[in-house]
């Protein structure tokens, strides 16, 4: 018997699916199970130890099942003959499958079918099961070949939420908030790669030693310490971010602390300040030479926030305790920051798996804590101290509305940042992804009474 005829040796390696699309199908099973996109994608890639090139696509394969499983499982319920019979592990590999075949990545549809069957025969489980299960994932993803961009075209036009994979209630939100034209354009942004920056730290020294280390980049000329990086880079792995010179921070965070602009001598609160990205930026603006308080709600936030300011050379006091009613001794403060929790619905394309961990009856309590962030910042600033309100959502009821709810005087910003200015709220700032390049924010500036 010849070589080539011989039957193969169980014990030789199977076929297995490139490195990028088996760690991709791990952190889809680790979000199924109620892990967080980024970390489970952190954890996969540790595991696998792969090259940049391998983590790129795997984030871009992982991240884009993540936000589209609606349209996907769309897609797949409506060619598969038992939707609801079909195992959740070959479901995700399906998914994976899915949208490479409609992001029009350059990868070829049989080259996205063959890698998924394989990645289906990989599944865990009994003996034999593995060519069922990849005879199941070709012939359903072989249908979405051919029938899936006709299907997609066929969709309501009124009906954006299923067309950009979002749940209703989100897309609803954005409509009433923006209109339909910038409401869609927002979801469209949403599932493209976002920006990657980072902020230049000045107390940790000149941007040049920053310079040496990071990949190309450009600048903002309304941002000195901001650095648009042109390539992927793995930042907490380098010397930049473990020496504190470097902070990832998109552009439109940086613009709260900007409007806030804490000088040198003056007393700051930010009243809900982990992570601590705008918190070391005050601190960075005022030349380290603030007074400044951080109030963080949770004990390992605060905590994790205190290694950051020391990593950070940002000098600061955090306290623990929920801003709306913790004691802070001292007196009033000059300014006072409140980036306040919020849906998260301008920042989606950098966290995949929020839109469908968000619940919209979570919405109303989540205005209250942000009223109740506002009363107390303006109660603890000084008279005509300033107040800067923000979010990183693009919904009216988290924004203008508890900006007009606070009744307190309003700092006109057009002036300052023409380009961002809020239609609904005159005075305010409304940055919108596919307008701006960079995350969905609110930022208004407010006078203590």
């Amino acid at each position: 018997m010849s070589s080539r005829s011989r039957p193969r040796n169980p014990r030789e390696q199977r076929a297995q699916a490139s490195p990028a699309r088996r760690i991709a199908l791990g952190v889809l099973r680790r979000v199924d199970e109620g892990a967080y996109a980024d970390r489970a994608l952190t954890a996969e890639c540790a595991r696998a130890r792969v090259d940049p090139r391998d983590r790129q696509q795997a984030q871009r394969l992982a991240y884009g099942a993540v936000q589209m499983r609606r349209l996907l499982d769309w897609l797949i319920d409506g060619v598969a003959e038992k939707p609801d019979r079909i195992e959740p592990g070959v479901r995700d590999v399906l998914r994976l499958g899915a949208y490479e075949i409609i992001s029009s990545d350059g990868t070829p549809d049989f080259a996205a079918v063959n890698e998924a069957a394989t990645l289906a025969r990989s599944l865990p489980g009994p003996r034999g099961k593995g060519s069922a299960r990849a005879g199941l994932v070709n012939a359903i993803l072989r249908r979405i070949a051919a029938e899936g961009p006709q299907r997609i075209a066929g969709i309501d036009p009124s009906d954006i939420a299923l067309r950009h994979s979002f749940p209703d209630w989100i897309a609803r939100g954005l409509v009433d908030s923006l209109g339909t034209a910038d409401a869609e354009a927002v979801m469209a942004a949403a599932n493209m790669a976002p920006e990657s920056a980072v902020r230049w730290n000045t107390l940790r020294g000149p941007r040049e030693q920053v310079e040496e280390e990071l990949p190309p980049w450009r600048p903002d000329p309304m941002l000195p310490e901001a650095m648009v990086l042109e390539q992927p880079f793995a930042l907490e792995h380098s010397s930049a971010w473990a020496e504190g010179r470097v902070m990832a921070q998109s552009r439109a965070s940086m613009i709260p602390a900007r409007v806030l602009m804490p000088l040198p001598g003056e007393r700051v609160l930010d009243l809900c300040a982990a992570p601590g990205a705008k918190a070391t930026q005050l601190a960075a603006l005022a030349e380290g030479k603030a007074e400044i308080v951080a109030v963080e709600l949770h004990p390992a936030r605060a905590r994790a926030l205190r290694e950051t300011a020391e990593r950070m050379g940002a000098p600061m006091t955090v306290i623990d305790g929920d801003g709306r009613e913790v004691e802070i001794p001292g007196g009033p403060f000059d300014a006072v920051m409140v980036d306040a929790p919020c849906t998260g619905t301008g920042v989606l394309a950098s966290r995949p798996d929020a839109r469908w961990r968000r619940r919209e009856e979570a919405l109303p309590p989540l205005v209250e804590i942000q009223q109740g962030l506002l009363a107390r910042a303006l109660e603890l600033v000084r008279p005509g101290g300033r107040v800067v309100y923000s979010t990183c959502s693009l919904l009216r009821a988290e924004d203008e509305d508890v900006v007009r709810a606070s009744g307190a005087r309003v700092d006109d910003l057009s002036g300052e940042f023409p380009a961002m200015a809020s239609p609904d709220l005159p005075g305010t700032l409304r940055l919108l992804p596919h307008v701006h390049g960079t995350d969905g924010f609110f930022v208004a500036r407010l006078r203590g009474r």
